[in-house]
């Protein structure tokens, strides 16, 4: 080490930090204003719970429209089955009505005769052929 460095340890600059000026006793303590009036928070509290009111029975509403809709289209399902089922009888009915044999009989019932030499009719000059005559030639 050098004696220059060893000597005396050289000062540094002191610099001075301004100390704090104290507030007199007039601007220490002044009038504040009380705070301004916060809203309130049941309107919002009430809007909210009067959309989950209106939603859950909106919902309660659709459900039982739904299922009415439902009961009715299942009664609509049932009165179709039934038609249908009268459908199908009658449909039976006419089969057996209509059976040759039992055209046969009502003609009978009716006092008609079967020919015995049924005509032929020939569509394309329209001529007829075969002996076609009156119930009352038959008898």
């Amino acid at each position: 080490m050098s004696t220059a460095q060893s000597g005396a340890a050289r000062a540094l600059p002191v610099r001075e930090i301004p100390a704090p000026s104290l507030p007199r006793p007039s601007e220490r303590l002044r009038l504040v204003q009380a705070p301004a009036q916060t809203r309130s928070r049941a309107p919002f509290v009430l809007l909210c719970i009067g959309l989950l009111a209106a939603a859950l029975l909106g919902t309660l509403v659709m459900n039982t429209v739904m299922n009415n809709e439902a009961y009715a289209a299942r009664d609509i399902q049932i009165q179709i089955a039934r038609e249908a089922e009268i459908a199908d009888q009658l449909g039976e009915q006419i089969d057996a009505l209509s059976s040759p044999q039992a055209l046969a009989a009502r003609a009978t019932e009716l006092g008609m005769v079967q020919s015995p030499n049924p005509g032929v009719l020939r569509l394309s000059d329209l001529m007829i052929f075969g002996g076609a005559s009156g119930a009352g030639a038959a008898q």
